[in-house]
Formats: structure tokens, C-alpha cells, sequence
């Protein structure tokens, strides 16, 4: 068991691991969590938001995402997400949060209901032919 945990971020584009981090605290669906070197193997779903670590300097970092798997096993914590963006200042990394990952996150969510539509029309028209044919 060593005193540090080793954090591997990972995203569609970008991955990092970040060696000395002393802790991590995140929020899932059943509230917010710690974790310290030497916990148990876990595994869990983090929510849109906020997750923060204490780095090897003993500084707090922010980490934004629109959700994420979060595994860890033998003091390694993998957080695998879409996206993600991290800083030490939480003013700025909440205004990035609330602001382009906000727009990003809604850009998504119109893009899911295009695709709905468009599987809908296609289904409908399917459905049509197959009425001409029959």
C-alpha cells in the first residue's frame, strides 16, 4: 500500500496519469464519496460536475466532466469520460463548467433528438412501404 493514489485520466482525445495525489472527492448518484490510497477496489458512475484532488503539492485541483466511469484498484484511479478539463482555480474551472461544457452538453443532447426524429421518419416511411407492398 503505497501513501499516494496515481490518477489516469482518460478522454475520447486525451489521456494523463498524475502521480502523489493524496485524495479524491467526488459526487455520484448516492451523494458525494472520497477516496484514499489504500481503499478497497471500487467503481462507480460520477454525475455531471465537480470532482476535485489533493495533488502532490498539497493543492486542491478541480476536475469538470459531463459525467464518467470512475474505477479504482490497487491505488489507481481511473476516471474515463468524454471530456474533461481540470485547474486548480475553482471560480474559473465552475465558470468552464457552467459555460462550455454547459453548451457542449446541450449541443448534445439537440444532436440525441435529431437522430430520435430522423430514426422516427425512417421508421414511419419504412412502414409505409411495407403497407404499398403488401
Amino acid at each position: 500500500m503505497s501513501a499516494t493514489i496515481t490518477l489516469c485520466l482518460q478522454s475520447a482525445v486525451h489521456s494523463e496519469d498524475i502521480a502523489g495525489v493524496t485524495s479524491f472527492v467526488g459526487t455520484d448518484a448516492s451523494g458525494s464519496f472520497g477516496i484514499l490510497p489504500g481503499c478497497e477496489r471500487f467503481m462507480t458512475i460520477l454525475g455531471y460536475g465537480l470532482s476535485r484532488y489533493r495533488d502532490a503539492d498539497g493543492r486542491w485541483c478541480h476536475l469538470a466532466c459531463p459525467g464518467a466511469v470512475l474505477y479504482f484498484a490497487a491505488d489507481r484511479l481511473t476516471v474515463n469520460t468524454r471530456r474533461y478539463l481540470r485547474d486548480h482555480d475553482y471560480d474559473r474551472i465552475s465558470g468552464l463548467l457552467s459555460g462550455q461544457l454547459a453548451r457542449e452538453e446541450e449541443e448534445l443532447r439537440s444532436l440525441r433528438q435529431n437522430v430520435q426524429h430522423l430514426e422516427q421518419q425512417l421508421l414511419r416511411r419504412l412502414r409505409q412501404l411495407d403497407r404499398w407492398q403488401a
